[in-house]
């Protein structure tokens, strides 16, 4: 799904007004009735009093048809048009007309030096302020009145967009703008509700389909994506009957040191998981045993060093290569490192300690690999790429640092992004139980195991990180937030492959004796 920006969607309504034959005034009531529908389901018959907030623009007038369908349907509402300036959309000034027609009355005009509206703690709250034409911070009274619903315990619904949050840009003030409990975005979700800093605003959002122009959305390039279902299966590559391991690549996990040796045999394992044929994992000799009683599946080699990584000596050529789980930062790993940028072929993902090294040795940095797969956490990516003003500024210091050492950053978080060059990918799937010690590890090498088996960087990354969340929303099923661990989601990766199945790509047919 591409996220478009606030122009792009100014063009959509126009593309749209113009080759279906529409005026504007007929979009505004195709949204609005959009929004009545979705309403009157979830409200049903519920006795609460409405309180609508119109601003005096075309969000203000989706939010008036609102306030007028609620009101012939029955609903107790109490609409107010916040009286911002003298200046009135032209779609606004309709919605007002079929307001007063329908309804036989006014709506309660707020302005500077009013008393504002009393909402009590049981009412149902739609914020029609402002939409994603706002470039400017809410200021005066109508902050005022920002506050004033913030501070209420009212039940908020925002219009496309809470009110006062940019959406493709950061906002200056954060204590004007609506802090809602849910958002009804038109056609698309804006870039705004994924960033960490704007989740005290977007609690939750969903997408309602007011039929903008399909040709103009399909042939519009956006820098932004949303990775969905859909794209997953679009990217995955189901098994072939004849495979066999060799055909699924030879994948090599390095990490571990003294006390850390789980951090690689999380990866290990989760790599086995994601289908790797063969794997090898290369950790200090003490990491041996552990290793070999743990994962019977698995191949190891070990470092001439008991404790750390301090030359990686190989005796095959794997497919893919994952480093840095669980590694330390010695002085003998980071040669080790150096040695292993500088003579390695194939595929490579970065992850943890290794991350760490770059970022502290600069000579490091410039040996990347190209097309790299790099899984920073926030503090090893404020390492990586310096501190940030805000969370725009952190995703354009992270696409120069994509397009400077060409390769594939991936932001770990809640809606993990990938960032490759000037593109953005967001994905979609993940909980908050999933924050735990190990999680990372098993993403790196379910990454690693996609890269081996011939998944490009950027594929790797977009599917991996999208199977990644999909366990652990399955794991979320069973353990709860507070006990899912990192081996709940390796436990589940296969529950996540099975749901991209489908007739079309499932490789055993149902009748097979």
């Amino acid at each position: 799904m591409k996220i478009f920006s606030s122009q792009q969607i100014y063009e959509a309504d126009k593309q749209t007004i113009l080759n279906q034959g529409i005026e504007s005034s007929e979009l505004m009531e195709r949204a609005a009735t959009t929004l009545f529908h979705w309403l009157t389901n979830y409200l049903q018959t519920t006795k609460k009093t409405i309180s609508v907030f119109c601003g005096i623009g075309n969000n203000g007038g989706d939010a008036l048809i609102v306030a007028k369908l609620l009101i012939e349907s029955g609903y107790t509402v109490q609409t107010y048009v916040v009286n911002l300036s003298a200046n009135r959309s032209k779609d606004f000034l309709w919605a007002y007309d079929e307001f007063t027609k329908s309804t036989k009355s006014n709506p309660i005009v707020l302005s500077e030096g009013d008393n504002f509206p009393s909402l009590e703690e049981n009412e149902f709250l739609i914020d029609g302020i402002f939409g994603i034409g706002l470039n400017r911070s809410i200021t005066g009274w109508v902050k005022d009145l920002v506050h004033h619903i913030n501070q209420s315990n009212t039940y908020k619904l925002s219009i496309d967009i809470p009110s006062g949050l940019f959406a493709n840009a950061p906002n200056s003030d954060s204590d004007a703008i609506i802090c809602a409990n849910h958002t009804l975005s038109f056609q698309a979700p804006k870039l705004a509700f994924f960033l960490p800093e704007n989740s005290p605003y977007v609690s939750s959002f969903e997408i309602l389909d007011i039929g903008l122009d399909q040709k103009y959305l399909d042939k519009t390039e956006t820098t932004v994506v949303l990775t969905t279902e859909k794209t997953a299966k679009s990217l995955y590559k189901p098994p072939h009957r004849f495979d066999h391991k060799g055909n699924n690549g030879h994948a090599l996990i390095v990490g571990g040191s003294y006390g850390k040796i789980g951090a690689t045999v999380l990866s290990t394992k989760a790599c086995l998981h994601t289908g790797a044929g063969l794997v090898t994992c290369f950790t200090p000799k003490c990491g041996y045993t552990i290793m070999q009683s743990t994962i019977p599946e698995a191949m190891v080699l070990t470092d001439i060093n008991e404790k750390v990584i301090s030359e990686i000596s190989l005796d095959f050529i794997p497919s893919a290569i994952a480093i840095g789980m669980g590694m330390g930062q010695d002085s003998k790993s980071k040669t080790a490192l150096l040695n292993l940028f500088k003579t390695s072929k194939c595929p490579m993902l970065i992850d943890a300690d290794a991350l760490n090294l770059i970022a502290t040795h600069k000579d490091l940095e410039k040996t990347i690999p190209k097309n790299s797969v790099l899984t920073p956490h926030p503090g090893e990516l404020k390492r990586l790429i310096g501190d940030w003003e805000n969370d725009y500024d952190k995703l354009e210091k992270a696409k120069q640092f994509s397009k400077n050492h060409k390769v594939v950053l991936i932001i770990k978080g809640a809606y993990t992004t990938i960032v490759k060059g000037e593109k953005l990918f967001i994905n979609t799937t993940g909980n908050p139980g999933m924050a735990t010690a190990g999680s990372g590890d098993v993403l790196s090498g379910v990454i690693a195991a996609l890269l081996a088996q011939n998944y490009n960087s950027l594929n790797a990354s977009i599917l991996g990180v999208y199977i990644h969340g999909k366990a652990g929303d399955f794991a979320l099923k069973k353990k709860g937030f507070e006990s899912l661990i990192a081996g709940d989601i390796i436990d589940h990766l296969g529950k996540a492959f099975i749901a991209l199945y489908s007739s079309d790509n499932f490789p055993i047919p149902k009748n097979i004796i």
